[in-house]
């Protein structure tokens, strides 16, 4: 049976009976919709809890939202919907940007991670692998949506559609707006206190971390993914699909992830 809970101002939906709790966190330009494919096929053994990031909602909020907000969201999220025990965090895009950082806080709330196509992207070990045509990609698509979240209205929201678009996006247009953009504006214009206070990522629990071949580049470096593999219980697999993995390849991304929680 699905439940909706009211948890700091954000809808949270928890389907599963399972005794442990899976949270998913989705990115630009999704919602709670993103993980259909995974609440369907893991509610069979646990708990699965879905969320809408704040500001990524039907409508767009007037604000943005800074780190320590989010953090609080995600603590009081974890604390209700798997209150004494921790959670497995299953981890997108921006979701695992805002995932890792409440790892690294709270390292006794996270039972293992699975995260899917972003790693160690504001590395400097990143920095250094991607080239300059790569670099010169994500200021442009990036700060484009910045720009839009500012514009806002019918303009920003038109200019975030398209980007979806272009970026082979999974979300319906009618979901997409120019709110679901503030993180960019964090990232590239110090909007709502910056994501200077990210901790880098380096986790000390169960990793399993996905990623897409089909792309023009990766969001992780080889450094990362390489110290990654050589811990015990990790797990770091590739996959014939884009930055979209839990949709292109989901029967595959399932089964693999299934049967790494299951060891």
């Amino acid at each position: 049976m699905k439940s909706e809970l009211m948890i700091a101002g954000v809808p949270v939906f928890v389907e599963g009976d399972g005794d442990e709790t899976i949270l998913m966190l989705h990115g630009w330009p999704d919602t709670h919709r993103l993980w259909d494919k995974q609440v369907a096929f893991f509610k069979k053994n646990y708990r699965c809890a879905t969320l809408t990031l704040p500001g990524f909602g039907e409508q767009r909020q007037p604000k943005g939202y800074t780190l320590d907000h989010l953090m609080s969201v995600l603590g009081q999220v974890v604390d209700q919907v798997s209150p004494g025990q921790k959670v497995t965090l299953m981890l997108h895009d921006w979701g695992c940007v805002f995932g890792y950082q409440f790892a690294m806080l709270h390292p006794e709330r996270v039972a293992r991670i699975i995260a899917i196509d972003v790693g160690d992207a504001k590395s400097t070990a990143f920095e250094k692998e991607l080239s300059l045509v790569a670099k010169g990609m994500v200021f442009a698509y990036q700060n484009t949506l910045a720009l839009a979240w500012y514009l806002g209205g019918t303009v920003g929201d038109a200019i975030t559609k398209g980007m979806s678009k272009a970026l082979q996006g999974k979300a319906e247009p009618q979901h997409v707006h120019s709110g679901m953009n503030y993180p960019y504006a964090m990232r590239w214009m110090g909007a709502f206190g910056s994501i200077d206070a990210l901790r880098p990522v380096d986790p000390v629990c169960p990793f399993f971390y996905a990623f897409g071949r089909k792309k023009p580049f990766m969001f992780h470096s080889r450094v990362w993914t390489d110290k990654l593999s050589k811990s015990p219980g990790n797990v770091v697999r590739s996959f014939d699909s884009g930055h979209w993995v839990m949709i292109d390849c989901a029967d595959e991304f399932n089964t693999a992830v299934g049967g790494w929680l299951a060891a």
